[in-house]
């Protein structure tokens, strides 16, 4: 009797279910990693905030899809260009809305807005990059359908914001819609301009003591608005 012949496709589901795996564990170990530097007081925050943005390249590095694959490729830049047009007449309309509500921030000259808000654009771009390039792409392995994917990518980006009540439905309403242009046209540029936009947006048109000035974590819970009355914007400091 001939031994039974082994099936070819037993290697590739064994590779295929760690490659999961290991997609799985790069989204908790990243995640965790944010998370961290959120919760953590200073001056330990400074130190882990180093690390974590080591780790974070570390698993960018180690499971390298490719710049095109994340977004940073010209196809479809001027095709896609519209989404931050959007976000720029949103911008105006809220502008227009605070300003008559005499609750607009405007810092005063250009000089003084790009000093102001130009570390912030920068951070913005980094986030929409861990959003598509890091947890996206990683639940698209794991997760068959593209929409339950950008699903799950945003709901993570939302819940980073807590516990921050304003920015949280903000971030997953933008975060959702984000993933979703993402896998139209596969191009993160338009997005990172857009995200600055809408970022900028929300620091000039809503009220510190609103949204303790864009904080998120232990931040938000020791914001104290009689110490930092003029601070525009805070990347998660405590």
């Amino acid at each position: 009797m001939e031994a039974p012949a082994t099936s070819p496709r037993v290697p590739e589901q064994s590779a295929s279910a760690r490659s999961r795996r290991r997609d799985a564990v790069e989204i908790a170990v990243a995640y965790g990693l944010i998370l961290a530097v959120e919760w953590t007081p200073r001056p330990l925050q400074r130190v882990l905030w180093i690390a974590a943005a080591a780790g974070l390249i570390f698993i960018t590095r180690i499971s390298f899809d490719g710049w095109r694959a994340m977004g940073f490729r010209a196809a479809n830049f001027w095709r896609s260009l519209w989404i931050a047009g959007a976000a720029l007449a949103l911008a105006a309309i809220a502008v227009a809305i605070a300003a008559n509500m005499h609750s607009l921030r405007m810092p005063r000259g250009l000089l003084a807005f790009f000093a102001t808000y130009c570390a912030y654009a920068i951070w913005a771009g980094v986030q929409q990059f861990l959003l598509q390039g890091v947890f996206l792409l990683r639940f698209l392995r794991l997760i068959p359908r593209p929409g339950w994917a950008a699903l799950a990518a945003s709901t993570l980006f939302a819940l980073a914001h807590l516990p921050n009540l304003v920015l949280m439905p903000i971030t997953f309403v933008w975060g959702f819609a984000a993933c979703l242009l993402f896998l139209r046209y596969r191009n993160i540029y338009p997005l990172m301009i857009a995200h600055a936009i809408l970022g900028i947006t929300v620091a000039m048109t809503i009220p510190g003591p609103v949204d303790h000035n864009m904080r998120v974590g232990l931040g938000y819970l020791r914001y104290a608005p009689h110490r930092q009355p003029h601070r525009q914007y805070n990347l998660s400091q405590p």
